[in-house]
């Protein structure tokens, strides 16, 4: 019979750190795992990653021509559909210092109506490539400096006559004829009305167009500052006499009797001044005209 060997101290020594290495290994895997599985358990649930899309961007390449004599102008390439307002294309006012956007007009033929500065270049396109008719609209002014500049005149003017300046007229007459209560409520009403409107174009009106030709404000200008000089002279004359019957006429009207369903004019009444109504039906006008026409006369 065999006997069995018993190991040697050294052998078994190692066997015991070989089983006892192997124990300890295992150990720190299990804690390591666990570990991990904490981590991942605090962290919630794991997401994928986004999925990256590939945006394509549509160029257009914008030809501008002059519109009498169709000549190119400028050609304005890369422009994105991104690029809101066809009035803003860059390069469209480029070509010139003294374009600028408000100034320019462009049409998608010749003689089409002009594009609006809120429309899409996308909207224009039939293909990739954009051809717009330049124009020159010429100096434009802001809505509020038109009407600013349009209301300042005449309130500034009116009062120029109101003081009678010696430029304007007879220093001496000035001086003797006494001013009539109605001149300086004239002078006050106009006052108030154009106030009135300052005050509403700074703090009331928004226009929706930005700008007009400079032509049109010369135009509004000329009109009210014009009417105006003309009405204050008359009005703020040392000769002037407030007019009498055109006031009789106004309150015949204002009180004429209705029967039914059809208006009667006023009848003359033992008013002087109401007899013009045996020749006229509305003879307001025709007391104007007399009291213009007496103005004239005494000059």
């Amino acid at each position: 019979m065999h006997r069995r060997q018993k190991p040697s101290a050294p052998e078994h020594k190692r066997d015991l750190a070989a089983h006892g290495g192997a124990l300890s290994m295992s150990h720190n895997d299990t804690r390591s795992f666990f570990n991990f599985s904490q981590l991942v358990l605090s962290a919630g649930h794991l997401k994928s990653p986004p999925v990256l899309k590939h945006s394509k961007i549509t160029y257009f390449e914008v030809e501008i021509l002059d519109v009498q004599s169709k000549k190119q102008i400028c050609i304005v390439d890369k422009v994105s559909v991104f690029f809101q307002h066809a009035g803003d294309v860059p390069g469209s006012h480029g070509a010139s210092p003294q374009w600028y956007p408000s100034r320019v007009g462009l049409q998608l033929e010749r003689n089409g109506p002009y594009l609006k500065d809120s429309i899409n270049i996308q909207s224009l396109a039939v293909s990739s490539i954009i051809t717009l008719y330049f124009t020159d609209l010429g100096q434009q002014v802001g809505w509020t400096t038109f009407f600013l500049t349009e209301y300042t005149g005449p309130l500034l003017i009116y009062l120029l006559f109101y003081l009678r300046l010696s430029t304007i007229y007879d220093q001496v007459e000035s001086m003797k004829n006494f001013r009539h209560p109605v001149v300086h409520l004239a002078c006050f009403c106009h006052c108030l009305h154009y106030i009135r409107h300052l005050l509403e174009t700074l703090f009331v009106h928004k226009f929706s167009g930005g700008h007009t030709p400079l032509k049109n404000m010369i135009k509004g200008c000329a009109f009210y500052w014009g009417f105006t000089s003309w009405i204050a002279y008359y009005i703020n004359h040392p000769r002037y006499t407030p007019p009498s019957g055109n006031h009789f006429i106004n309150v015949a009207l204002a009180h004429q009797n209705h029967s039914g369903s059809k208006a009667c004019f006023p009848s003359p009444t033992y008013n002087p001044f109401t007899w013009l109504f045996l020749l006229v039906s509305c003879p307001n006008y025709t007391y104007e005209v007399h009291d213009f026409l007496l103005l004239i006369c005494k000059e």
